[in-house]
């Protein structure tokens, strides 16, 4: 007897499966034509494989998580990525990206985007175009050129046409953004700008023109380059810089497939649930990046632990380790006597439940067989 889909998903629905399971059976079975022993054969399978793949009570999966990554960790090495012919965005790889995703860094050492575009603008280079210079930071040296006039003691900007239209800026809005952000007089002749600091030294004269250097006169602050890459048929931007929260509400831009290397603004941004999936795809990303497999349960267990409270936490002093509540695991990670001392001022007690300290003190731990007791009957 061949059941219909529907029936399938009854005979699903009706069993006492978890809702990963049921989802499961439910896509990889749509629009499949079953016999009911059939159907009743891939459940069976399905559920075995499910409990043999549970963890088995009491195991050290704190231990073994940190071997399965600590061990690949060693292979590693220690480089930068340049993107193909464009010297100027790095991307940090290898260990020193790894440690930077445990630590749960505030600004990773090269933070970077990867935009990617509405249907309209992925597949039109003009429109693609436009947008990445929507969010480029532009600074006046994208606009011309700076230079000095010591007998007058002034800084002489001279703005390039063809820049200003491809930038879609005016030389009037670039000299009202040169008044408000210095607060000085702006001469304006054309595409010639002139200004001269408060008072006539040459020292203020250097660090004027430092400071109109540095300045953004349109685009996202902190974004200082964006390459555009054809990947398949669809653009795609890469940035030098992050500003996810700034980038998600431009025009063409696609919001759900737009990711930043930055998971402490992922967590601010899209809460601590994208901030714990983007841990889990970043780890994974660099450790496969270097060929190096590590299955991803291990990866979604320091994800979990790291994000458990509600806020991101590394996994260090100042974090995981160091809100252990057992004084001995605390004291040997990192800065003993500290730990020491003030268990001791506070009289702390030892409940000896961890691993570590189990194994300072001599004895077997808490886990795998030093958790079963026998109880002989008199």
């Amino acid at each position: 007897m061949t059941l219909s889909k529907k029936e399938v998903q009854q005979q699903i629905d009706d069993l006492p499966l978890s809702d990963a399971i049921r989802d499961a059976l439910h896509s990889g079975l749509d629009g499949v034509e079953l016999r009911k022993e059939q159907l009743e054969e891939i459940i069976a399978q399905v559920q075995a494989d499910y409990e043999h793949s549970k963890v088995e009570p009491c195991e050290a999966v704190g231990v073994v998580a940190a071997q399965s990554i600590g061990e690949p960790g060693t292979q590693m090495t220690m480089r930068t990525f340049h993107y193909a012919g464009v010297a100027e965005i790095n991307v940090t790889l290898g260990l020193p990206r790894l440690i930077e995703i445990v630590d749960a860094r505030k600004v990773p050492s090269t933070p970077t985007m990867t935009i990617r575009l509405s249907p309209d603008y992925a597949h039109d280079r003009d429109l693609a175009r436009e947008v990445a210079w929507g969010i480029e930071s532009t600074s006046l040296l994208h606009l011309g050129s700076i230079a000095t006039d010591l007998a007058e003691m002034n800084v002489i900007i001279e703005l390039n046409e063809d820049a200003l239209n491809q930038r879609k800026i005016t030389a009037e809005e670039v000299a009202e953004k040169l008044r408000e952000e210095t607060g000085l007089a702006v001469d304006q002749k054309g595409n010639l700008l002139i200004m001269a600091p408060e008072e006539p030294s040459y020292r203020e004269l250097l660090q004027l023109v430092e400071k109109i250097k540095k300045l953004s006169l349109k685009g996202v602050d902190g974004i200082k380059r964006v390459v555009i890459r054809k990947e398949g048929d669809e653009y795609v931007l890469y940035t030098e810089g992050s500003a996810l929260k700034d980038v998600l509400l431009f025009e063409g831009v696609d919001p759900t497939r737009t990711k930043t290397n930055n998971i402490n603004e992922i967590g601010e941004v899209l809460g601590i649930e994208a901030a714990r999936n983007a841990i889990i795809n970043e780890a994974t990303d660099t450790l496969r990046e270097q060929g190096l497999s590590v299955d991803v349960r291990h990866i979604m267990l320091v994800a979990d632990i790291m994000t458990v409270d509600g806020e991101l936490k590394q996994i260090g002093r100042h974090g995981v380790s160091g809100e252990k509540a057992s004084v001995l695991a605390r004291a040997a990670f990192e800065v003993t006597v500290n730990h020491i001392l003030d268990a001791a001022v506070r009289g702390d007690i030892d409940d000896l439940r961890g691993v570590t300290e189990n194994v300072i003190v001599g004895q077997p731990i808490q886990l795998g067989t030093g958790d079963v007791h026998l109880i002989a009957k008199r």
